[in-house]
């Protein structure tokens, strides 16, 4: 099948070198005279690429070779930041909003709180090399952490946590499952509507074993490779 046959000289190149990480590919319809195809087949190649995690696409800007993608292990509790720059990667978080609001149907499950109760709600957005490959949902008890937006929320959450309410994760229930990218997550991460992510589910529990707040992580597929290290145990 040519679609087929275009995805594997793509990748060979992708592979060779000669198309290198974040290099902008030509429009679809250059592509589509080099290959001398139709627009139709050569989305399907595109499309295989994408899901396969080679390329990505950023909504009317093209597609795009894509990088290396960061190692991540939701079972440690390591800022962004410093992962990054542990994997010689440069990373940044950058905050969207932050504030009190009703809880929803998903965050009175997550949290196990009453119905009509508040939860404070902090968004940002995750960066790769000025990439935005990452949107972020703190879901957080407000009881647990009171006056919270009135520290620099620009901060780790995890260190205004320690420092100032002397709470410390010592359990998470994480979940990884898929999903797209929609609305405004989609928006913030310059992706079409649709396109396919990783959903990563983290419940935090303090050291007394309370549950005080979850992550919810919208990540481009692409940019993250899950890994984990277990110690098994022998009967």
């Amino acid at each position: 099948m040519q679609y087929l046959n275009i995805k594997e000289t793509i990748l060979e190149q992708i592979d060779a070198g000669l198309l290198v990480a974040s290099q902008k590919l030509p429009s679809e319809r250059k592509l589509a005279e080099t290959f001398d195809t139709t627009r139709i087949t050569l989305r399907e190649a595109l499309s295989l690429l994408e899901s396969e995690g080679r390329i990505y696409r950023e909504d009317r800007r093209g597609w795009f070779i894509s990088p290396k993608p960061l190692k991540y292990d939701p079972s440690t509790n390591i800022n962004f930041v410093t992962l990054t720059t542990n994997q010689q990667r440069v990373g940044k978080s950058e905050l969207i909003n932050a504030k009190m609001v009703p809880a929803n149907r998903q965050a009175i499950t997550l949290l196990n709180v009453p119905a009509l109760s508040n939860i404070i709600n902090v968004n940002r957005v995750r960066y790769l090399e000025d990439r935005p490959v990452a949107f972020v949902t703190n879901l957080i008890r407000p009881e647990r952490v009171t006056h919270l937006l009135n520290h620099d929320i620009t901060r780790s959450l995890t260190d205004i946590y320690k420092q100032h309410y002397g709470l410390v994760y010592q359990k998470t229930d994480y979940r990884i499952s898929s999903t797209s990218l929609l609305g405004p997550i989609a928006l913030h991460l310059r992706a079409t509507a649709g396109t396919p992510a990783m959903l990563i589910e983290r419940i935090n529990y303090d050291q007394n074993g309370h549950i005080f707040d979850c992550h919810l992580e919208y990540w481009r597929h692409d940019a993250i490779c899950i890994e984990s290290t277990i110690e098994l145990k022998q009967d």
